[in-house]
């Protein structure tokens, strides 16, 4: 299902492990990796889809976009060099679905994405899931010490709603600080 239709509840059940998509190409400023896709934005077949997600509206507050782009504007993000993948492909309904070693496995598939397309940065959208994922248990949100080739890493909060601990101001200025950063 595309367009901007809501899912119904059984596109949603439908989505339950299929893949979206990445945006992506070689040599972006920024290679944004989500933690894996939900149903909603399976269902849809756009990144960060479910309303509500505070994704779209950090990019643009923290200036990477010069407005909010709708998830189905996903394609916009190309010529500005950001693009979105996510550490593991199939969609769930809640990351915490997701195994340790589904997540680990992820992390391999994503490195050789990353080794291939080589954006300058990688960012790792949720915390929780870049310490899994690279066996980093201590790290804190900002930019990582540790590389992927040439990629430098960056690890972003989980912009869902339900995250809550990140108020929308904490999340842009993370967002913020990987933009600065990034222009150098």
């Amino acid at each position: 299902m595309t367009g901007s239709r809501r899912p119904s509840s059984w596109d949603l059940t439908a989505a339950r492990d299929k893949t979206i998509p990445d945006v992506a190409g070689p040599g972006l400023r920024v290679l944004f990796s989500g933690i894996n896709p939900g149903l909603y934005s399976a269902a849809t077949g756009y990144h960060f889809a479910r309303p509500g997600n505070r994704f779209w509206p950090a990019l643009y507050a923290a200036g990477f976009t010069d407005r909010v782009l709708r998830p189905e504007e996903q394609e916009d993000l190309l010529p500005l060099g950001l693009g979105i993948t996510n550490v593991v492909a199939r969609a769930t309904a809640r990351a915490d679905e997701l195994t340790a070693a589904e997540i680990r496995a992820g992390s391999r598939v994503l490195t050789a994405k990353v080794m291939r397309l080589a954006p300058q940065w990688l960012a790792v959208v949720g915390i929780t899931v870049y310490r899994t994922a690279f066996g980093r248990p201590g790290a804190t949100i900002g930019q990582q010490e540790q590389t992927v080739g040439s990629t430098r890493v960056w690890a972003l909060p989980n912009p869902s709603g339900l995250n809550a601990h990140w108020t929308t101001p904490k999340l842009t200025e993370a967002f913020r600080g990987l933009r600065l950063h990034v222009e150098g």
